[in-house]
């Protein structure tokens, strides 16, 4: 396992997750398993930028593990915890913010975005969140990030304060490459297909949930917005609803495009929004029925982040130590 590469990746455990973080993350998350040495983290630290009610976001940490555990992500196979039981993603974020400039945090895209959205409280933990992002990644000495286009910025300033780092005090951590995976890595929303479906999209409609039933997402796809004309066609310029249809198809029916375009030839809209619906709710089933059987044991999900957590320390303790020596802390 050691001479396997090292890959970082986490999900908040915040409002429900879409079958666009299932094919831009966890689908890709059991073909990674296993050729890389990976950590999976349940970014609850990230989650408190903004605001949650306690009761919830303990619940929804501990079904997002399910769920991850019910899509095949395997324990035996990865490391799975959440992060705030590693307490050194936060020492290793508070040494990092010494050697990360006000400007460039203001300058990132998510701090505006999310700004204006939160703009009751816009809080320094939302313009520190790359830095927290930083030390997630550089505490496993990760090199590889699976990463889409939206997380770009934050790869490249995880980047930039590492070789600061490095350069100041001679090579201490591992400067991090995004793995950016294309295909499923984009899924739009129903509603919108310009913009990337979301969690936490205004329009629920818009959105597949992993724990919506059959019925909500049969709905939802029959609401879905289509293009002009009648043909079942994959071109996301002049027909981005049909095209976005297509690629959720191509995802849960383990079909490629072209495939699909064959499938649905001469096919009605109506028909065909249908067809989409009804594969994405047969494939959503099992994996619901799974994480209720696992939110059902307990037990068994604290064991996983104990030993998760316990594995995922080992290792950021030795990093820590590197920097902590590196930047002149006294150490007994």
């Amino acid at each position: 396992m050691d001479e396997k590469k090292t890959l970082y990746s986490a999900i908040q455990p915040t409002n429900n997750l879409t079958i666009g973080n299932y094919a831009g993350a966890i689908s890709n998350w059991l073909k990674l398993q296993d050729d890389y040495n990976c950590y999976f983290a349940i970014a609850d630290m990230h989650a408190i930028t903004v605001r949650q009610t306690p009761a919830e976001l303990r619940q929804k940490t501990l079904a997002t593990l399910a769920l991850y555990i019910a899509c095949g992500v395997d324990p035996q196979k990865c490391c799975l915890y959440i992060q705030s039981h590693v307490p050194a993603h936060a020492e290793l974020c508070w040494v990092l913010n010494t050697f990360t400039y006000v400007g460039e945090m203001e300058r990132m895209t998510q701090f505006k975005d999310k700004s204006a959205r939160h703009a009751e409280n816009v809080n320094m933990g939302l313009m520190d969140y790359p830095v927290l992002m930083a030390a997630d990644i550089l505490l496993y000495r990760a090199q590889y990030v699976p990463v889409g286009e939206d997380q770009r910025q934050h790869l490249e300033i995880a980047r930039d304060i590492a070789q600061r780092f490095n350069n100041i005090y001679s090579p201490t951590f591992t400067v991090p490459e995004g793995l950016f995976l294309k295909v499923g890595a984009k899924i739009n929303d129903l509603q919108d297909p310009a913009k990337k479906m979301s969690k936490s999209a205004e329009n629920p409609n818009g959105s597949i949930f992993l724990n919506d039933g059959k019925d909500a997402v049969i709905r939802k796809f029959k609401r879905a917005v289509t293009d002009s004309g009648a043909e079942v066609k994959y071109d996301p310029v002049n027909k981005p609803g049909v095209s976005n249809l297509l690629s959720i198809y191509s995802i849960f029916a383990k079909k490629s495009i072209e495939e699909a375009e064959a499938e649905f030839a001469g096919m009605g809209y109506g028909e065909f929004k249908l067809a989409v619906g009804e594969t994405v709710a047969d494939s959503l089933a099992p994996i619901q029925a799974e994480q209720a059987k696992l939110l059902a044991d307990v037990q068994y999900l604290n064991t996983v982040l104990k030993n998760g957590a316990e594995t995922a320390a080992r290792t950021a303790a030795k990093t820590l130590y590197k920097v902590h020596k590196k930047i002149g802390f006294y150490q007994i």
